[in-house]
C-alpha cells in the first residue's frame, strides 16, 4: 500500500464531514490505524480494512489506494523459485544442448506435472519447471504444436508464481503467454490469471476493466456455446464480481455472479476446458465465490449459512478455490467465536496442502486473531502458527 493512502483518507473523510472517531466508529476500523494511516506512521494494511473504510466514506475502494503489493515471498522462496525465473528471462537455445527436445516428449513430461499442481505440491513444479519452459521454447521456434505447449507451460508458470507472489516474475509469465496464444480462448485463459494476479496487488480497478472487457468480448450466444467457451466466459465474470465487491461496486459484483451462474448452470457440472486443472468452473465454483464475496463483505453468519448448501459429487474445484473457501469459513468461525471449528479448518488446509498455506496472509491474519484472544495456546495453534512462519 502506497503512503498516499494517508493523504487520501484524511481528504476524503474530511469532505465527508467524519471525524477519525466517527470514521472508526462507522466502519469497525481501530482509531488508532486510522491516525496512524493519516499520519504516514503506517503506509500498509490489509485490503479488506481498506474496503471498510471505503465503503463508510461511500467511495470505491480504489479511490483510497494506488496499489496494494501483498507481503513479498521471503528470501527462501525466492531462492528456490530462481531458476524458474531465469528461464523465462535467458534465451534457449537448441544447439546449447546434447539432447535436442521433442513435442511427444515435452508434452508428456508437462502432463505427468500436473498432478503436481492439482495437489498444491509447488516445490516439486519449481524443480520440472525450468527444464520443460527451456525446452518448450525451443520447439516453439519450429513447431506449431510446441507453441502451443508453450502457452500452456507460461500459464502454468504464470499461476504459481502469482500463488507464490512473485508478481514481477508472474508478471512476465503471463505476458509471454498472451503474447503466444493461437487463439481467444486460450488468450481469456491467460487474462483471467493476469486478474487475478491484480487483484493480489489490490489493482482493483484495472482487474475489474481487464475482466469487463475480456468478458464482453467472449461472450457467447447461450444456444450454441460449448463447453469451453461457458467456462471461459463464467470465469471472467467471476474476476469482474471479485474485484467489484472489493472495489466497493456490490451491484455490479451481484450483477457479474448472476451471469456466471447461468454459465455455470448451461455447462450443468464441474468442467476443465482443455482437461486444465487450474480452469476448473462450473455451479459449485460459482457457489464459492458466492461465499467469498459474502465473507469479503464481513457477513460470517451468511457465509456459514450458504456453505452448507454447496453442490456436492462430481468433479472438485481447484485446490485454491476449495482451499480459499476453507479459510472464508475459518474466518466467519473465527469472526462467531467459534474457534475451535475455526482452528480445525486451517489445520485440515494444512494438512492437504501444506506448501499452499503458508503463502497466503489471510490465514495468518486469522490464527492472529484468534491467538489474541487466547491467553494459552494450544497444541493445534502451535503448530499453525510455526507452519504458517508466523513470527514469535
Amino acid at each position: 500500500m502506497t503512503a498516499s493512502i494517508g493523504n487520501r483518507l484524511r481528504d476524503v473523510r474530511k469532505r465527508r464531514g467524519l471525524t477519525q472517531q466517527g470514521l472508526a466508529r462507522g466502519s469497525g476500523v481501530s482509531v488508532s490505524l486510522i491516525r496512524d494511516l493519516e499520519q504516514g506512521v503506517r503506509e500498509d494494511t490489509r485490503l479488506e480494512t481498506v474496503r471498510k473504510l471505503a465503503q463508510t466514506l461511500r467511495v470505491p475502494t480504489s479511490h483510497l489506494m494506488v496499489e496494494s503489493v501483498e507481503p513479498a515471498a521471503d528470501p527462501d522462496t525466492v531462492d528456490r523459485w530462481a531458476p524458474v525465473r531465469q528461464a523465462l528471462e535467458q534465451e534457449a537455445r537448441a544447439d546449447d544442448l546434447e539432447d535436442v527436445p521433442t513435442v511427444t516428449g515435452v508434452k508428456q513430461a508437462l502432463e505427468a506435472a500436473l498432478p503436481l499442481l492439482a495437489s498444491d505440491r509447488f516445490l516439486e513444479l519449481g524443480w520440472a519447471l525450468p527444464h520443460l519452459l527451456r525446452d518448450s521454447e525451443i520447439l516453439s521456434h519450429t513447431d506449431p504444436e510446441g507453441r502451443v505447449i508453450r502457452v500452456q507451460l507460461l500459464q502454468l508458470t504464470g499461476w504459481l508464481l502469482t500463488q507464490t507472489r512473485q508478481t514481477e516474475a508472474a508478471e512476465m509469465a503471463l505476458e509471454l503467454a498472451l503474447d503466444m496464444s493461437s487463439d481467444r480462448i486460450q488468450g481469456a485463459a491467460t487474462v483471467n490469471t493476469m486478474c487475478w494476479l491484480l487483484l493480489r496487488r489490490g489493482r482493483l480497478e484495472e482487474a475489474r476493466n481487464l475482466a469487463i472487457t475480456w468478458a464482453d468480448d467472449m461472450e457467447p450466444r447461450m444456444s450454441r456455446a460449448t463447453p469451453e467457451e461457458l467456462c471461459t466466459w463464467g470465469s471472467l465474470l467471476l474476476r469482474v464480481s471479485a474485484a467489484s465487491v472489493r472495489d466497493n461496486r456490490p451491484g455490479e459484483a451481484k450483477d457479474a455472479l448472476r451471469l456466471a451462474h447461468s454459465a455455470a448452470v448451461a455447462v450443468g457440472r464441474e468442467y476443465q476446458p482443455r482437461q486444465d486443472f487450474v480452469r476448473t468452473f462450473g455451479p459449485t465454483t460459482v457457489a464459492l465465490k458466492q461465499i467469498e464475496n459474502a465473507s469479503v463483505t464481513d457477513h460470517p453468519d451468511q457465509v456459514l449459512t450458504l456453505s452448507a448448501t454447496i453442490p456436492s459429487g462430481g468433479l472438485r474445484p481447484t485446490s485454491n478455490n476449495r482451499n480459499r473457501h476453507r479459510l472464508d469459513l475459518a474466518d466467519a468461525y473465527a469472526k462467531t467465536r467459534q474457534y475451535g471449528q475455526a482452528i480445525g479448518e486451517l489445520t485440515g488446509i494444512w494438512q492437504t496442502s501444506p506448501q499452499w498455506l503458508p503463502n497466503q496472509r489471510y490465514a495468518k491474519d486469522i490464527l492472529g486473531r484468534i491467538i489474541d484472544k487466547r491467553r494459552t495456546l494450544t497444541e493445534d495453534m502451535r503448530t499453525l502458527a510455526d507452519a504458517m512462519g508466523m513470527p514469535l
